[in-house]
């Protein structure tokens, strides 16, 4: 959830902006979707179990429930490619302002371990208030994997594109090829393997993001982020062109439905098809992902100039992401506490998700402006 720095003054306040609205946009769009999962959750307790590696994989027979779910899947993986754009972009900037390299890293450093804090120690609250109980010790969620990727990523910023490039691709293959045989599912792993690299657990222990599974989509956006920084247009330009070239790439992988499925598919519907492993990130769900987000990115990046106001209230969510993430997890905890201690249908939660996002939007707003009047060195920009 790392975001491109505002240009400031050698005084250290942001006075002219220099953040890329595409890119904001997108993020808050991708955090919208996030919201949809997680009311999907609180409110109507209808929350897929998860598309994991082994165990029992979600069938679906509502196309409603179904693509409430698929929508959502673009989040994650719109997350840590974005965070690794962001990285870039802040380590250009710093740079400029005459920070050595491991001042850089320092940042990064804190600001990984400072989200690894965040889940443990006020995040997970929200999980384990839900009716439906938790039964989980220490879960190991999206922030860890965020803040480790973002501490890994760190020792990769003097890396070159093409160097990125192959170190995403041997990420990718090789996460594939170490995930165990879903047989397999129910074996006790260690910890540390876990949280590296296999999702799963037990009640004491419980991971569904390892950092290196999910490692790569920041590398890639790492990749972007040079190119952004190269020039902007041809960077909006090449992302498009990647996306579309990712998405018939996927279909091919699913048709073939081997290697890169991690698992075979439950049947040969259209939901089938695209119901796709997640924990961890099958090849599969990285095209899939990857094809979709870069697709808008790169949409958003060649936009006409009206359609940019449009794009401006999905960046206002996007400029304050951690502050959302962490906000809309009890907001819809506490909505459906009040509304739906019970839960609701899909069809019904709709309006509360969007109830939600109206509450959230003027606080973004607002802390959107109140961080950019913030001296670089501020606290507040960690959120």
């Amino acid at each position: 959830m790392s975001e491109r720095s505002d240009s400031a003054t050698r005084e250290g306040v942001s006075r002219k902006p220099s953040r890329q609205v595409a890119v904001d946009a997108l993020r808050g769009l991708i955090m919208i979707f996030m919201a949809l999962d997680h009311a999907n959750h609180f409110v109507a307790h209808q929350h897929s179990p998860g598309e994991y590696w082994g165990g029992a994989f979600p069938v679906y027979y509502d196309p409603l429930a179904f693509v409430t779910r698929l929508v959502t899947h673009l989040a994650p993986a719109g997350f840590f490619l974005l965070m690794g754009v962001g990285m870039v972009s802040f380590a250009i900037s710093r740079r400029e302002r005459g920070w050595s390299h491991w001042a850089i890293v320092r940042h990064f450093l804190i600001r990984g371990t400072v989200l690894i804090a965040l889940q443990l120690l006020l995040v997970n609250r929200a999980w384990e208030l839900h009716p439906s109980g938790w039964g989980i010790e220490i879960y190991m969620g999206v922030l860890v994997a965020l803040g480790g990727s973002m501490i890994l990523g760190s020792l990769l910023l003097r890396l070159k594109p093409r160097y990125l490039l192959a170190l995403a691709v041997a990420l990718a293959v090789g996460a594939e090829l170490l995930t165990p045989d879903p047989a397999s599912w129910g074996q006790a792993y260690h910890p540390i393997v876990q949280t590296l690299l296999i999702p799963g657990g037990s009640p004491e222990f419980w991971v569904n993001y390892p950092v290196l599974q999910w490692l790569e989509m920041a590398v890639l956006g790492m990749i972007f982020g040079y190119w952004l920084a190269e020039d902007a247009g041809t960077a909006y330009r090449r992302a498009l062109m990647i996306g579309v070239t990712l998405i018939p790439v996927f279909v091919a992988v699913r048709y073939l439905d081997g290697f890169g499925n991690i698992r075979p598919r439950w049947g040969n519907g259209w939901m089938d098809f695209l119901n796709v492993v997640k924990y961890p990130p099958s090849i599969a769900y990285g095209l899939l992902t990857a094809g979709v987000n870069l697709t808008l990115l790169g949409l958003f990046g060649v936009i006409s100039e009206k359609a940019r106001r449009f794009l401006q209230v999905l960046a206002t969510f996007g400029k304050t992401p951690l502050l959302f993430y962490v906000v809309h997890l009890f907001l819809y905890l506490g909505l459906g506490l009040v509304v739906a201690p019970r839960g609701t249908s899909i069809p019904v939660m709709y309006p509360f998700w969007l109830l939600g996002l109206v509450i959230l939007y003027p606080l973004c707003l607002w802390y959107g402006q109140l961080k950019r009047r913030q001296p670089v060195g501020s606290v507040l920009r960690f959120l």
